[in-house]
């Protein structure tokens, strides 16, 4: 339950409540406002995300000047994604947004600064040929980057966990399992911890589910859930 209210599966969270009767029920209409957000920096519509941020709670982005800026940056970059993907596009956009709303942002931070240089930089060099520092700010897990921090910073405002228990334990085995191999200890090339038998059942039971069009991936899919582990 904990890992379906954290990572955005509302309708999933439901029906475990349901089934495992579990009280009280998750928030649904919290979970999928959350899941929008995150669907809108995604598809790189940042201003749609700012928005409907803004109107679940204002103050998140008020009491975090470095995410809001990251955001705004974000928007930035998706302008000069759309004005340098044609051989005459118009840049004045981008360069109306950056004086507007990120330039009086940047003298009050160093990174700030920093980061609105480099990203104004995509303006000048073409982009099938940019440095690595640049070509990241292009990449996808830019914006899976900032739509976790989003996440994260929306559920530390409701006073909810910001990382599922079961993600949690997972890193914990990991780092148990390299600091045990650090030392020279006695483990097994490969650790089993009971999943794979489980992953073929599943597996099977997905198979069997889906020719009968009753799966929970199904059901995900027109909710238009993704897993910020997986996406």
């Amino acid at each position: 339950m904990d890992y379906l209210v954290a990572n955005g599966y509302p309708s999933a969270a439901q029906k475990f409540a349901v089934e495992a009767n579990i009280q009280p029920k998750p928030d649904v209409q919290s979970i999928q406002e959350r899941v929008e957000i995150r669907n809108a920096i995604h598809t790189g519509d940042i201003q749609s995300a700012i928005e409907k941020l803004n109107e679940l709670n204002p103050q998140i982005l008020d009491s975090n000047p470095a995410l809001h800026f990251s955001l705004l940056r974000l928007q930035l970059v998706e302008l000069i994604r759309a004005s340098t993907s044609t051989p005459n596009g118009d840049i004045t956009p981008a360069l109306d947004f950056a004086t507007s709303h990120l330039a009086p942002r940047a003298p009050t931070n160093p990174q700030f600064l920093e980061d609105l240089e480099r990203t104004l930089s995509l303006l000048i060099f073409p982009s099938d040929n940019l440095a690595p520092s640049l070509a990241a700010l292009l990449d996808p897990e830019l914006r899976k980057s900032i739509a976790n921090r989003v996440n994260e910073a929306i559920l530390q405002s409701q006073g909810a966990r910001r990382e599922a228990r079961l993600r949690n334990l997972v890193k914990l085995r990991s780092w148990a399992e390299q600091k045990a191999r650090e030392a020279k200890k006695d483990l097994p090339e490969k650790l089993d911890i009971g999943l794979e038998q489980d992953r073929n059942t599943n597996n099977n039971n997905s198979q069997s589910e889906s020719q009968n069009g009753s799966t929970d991936d199904a059901i995900m899919h027109e909710q238009g859930e993704v897993d910020p582990m997986i996406s």
